[in-house]
């Protein structure tokens, strides 16, 4: 890998590729050069490479797509991408490298928002908050009745995590303390004492966890070797009764087979964040009841945008200041 390329001398010219949170945005302008956006639509490939040509560094976020071709056209001036979020599966992190592009991200800041979206899902399809909320609005509801809207309680339930990082064990604490049984896949199993801590049992095989499972969260990343990995013969393994959801990566599950099998009555529902191909949603899925569907709202909240910004902000200062940024992404990492 190469070494560490030196910040260039002046005042950073910093580009943002969306629009960030108010304050986020006027810290940046006091510090940097900065390259603002008037809109918040998503920039396309030759408007990327156009902006990159003429920045220090880029503040790109998860719908920005940054190939080996893109950064082959970007020049030499392109030092850093200081990425708006966690992931960066968007990121071709080993061409930036070896083109002397660093590569930073914000970790830690949204796991316990995506861990409270996960919980929500959880109970909004087992509890059928959906089904009650479009009656309440449709002006359909008569009066409370003993047999209506009856959902599953949670308790008691068996809660398998795929991915125990930060956010699958904040997801496995809230589980715990809805009296969940938590159960878990991993690359690695966690050291005994967390693993004592969270209450969790550890699968070595995937398989054989998801044939036991109640309930089943998506809490791993995108990478090549996470790519559908809850294909179509992984899902026909869970039980009919089972709900399954994801507020990680959508590419994790094959997203038709899901589909297809809901439709059947083959897996009782979902509860869904993210999808396979961005906002380009299956149309199959927004007509069925036992779905529910969110736009990537796992992150989104105040303080959790205000917190990426901040560490993005940080990461290019180090880096102006000529160290290495702290949330230095190395493609060994992922």
């Amino acid at each position: 890998m190469p070494a560490t390329p030196a910040a260039p001398r002046g005042r950073l010219r910093v580009a943002v590729t969306r629009r960030l949170p108010e304050a986020v945005e006027t810290r940046m302008s006091e510090l940097f050069d900065v390259v603002l956006r008037d809109d918040d639509r998503k920039m396309t490939a030759d408007q990327l490479v156009a902006v990159m040509q003429d920045a220090d560094v880029l503040v790109p976020t998860v719908t920005d797509q940054i190939t080996a071709a893109m950064l082959a056209r970007a020049g030499d001036r392109l030092k850093l991408i200081a990425n708006f979020g966690a992931g960066v599966d968007h990121i071709d992190v080993l061409s930036a490298r070896q083109r002397g592009v660093l590569v930073s991200n914000t970790p830690g800041v949204v796991t316990e928002d995506t861990a409270d979206m996960t919980l929500a899902l959880i109970l909004a399809v087992t509890r059928k908050i959906p089904e009650g909320l479009a009656e309440m609005q449709a002006g359909r509801w008569q009066g409370w009745s003993p047999t209506a809207h009856l959902g599953g309680r949670v308790g008691g339930r068996r809660l398998g995590i795929l991915g125990m990082g930060r956010i699958g064990q904040a997801v496995a604490r809230r589980a715990a303390a809805f009296g969940m049984q938590v159960h878990y896949h991993n690359r690695t199993r966690l050291r005994p004492e967390i693993e004592a801590a969270l209450g969790a049992t550890w699968w070595e095989s995937l398989d054989q966890m998801l044939a036991r499972m109640d309930i089943v969260s998506v809490n791993a990343p995108h990478t090549p070797s996470t790519f559908h990995l809850l294909n179509a013969r992984r899902l026909k393994l869970m039980k009919p009764s089972a709900v399954i959801v994801n507020t990680s990566r959508g590419e994790v599950i094959d997203e038709n087979a899901l589909t297809r099998m809901l439709r059947a009555g083959e897996i009782a529902g979902a509860g869904l964040d993210v999808f396979e191909h961005g906002h380009e949603i299956n149309p199959r899925l927004r007509e069925l009841p036992n779905v529910v569907l969110l736009p990537h709202m796992g992150s989104a909240t105040v303080e959790g945008r205000a917190e990426m910004g901040e560490k993005v902000i940080i990461n290019i200062k180090t880096f102006a200041d000529g160290h290495r940024p702290p949330d230095l992404v190395v493609p060994s990492m992922l």
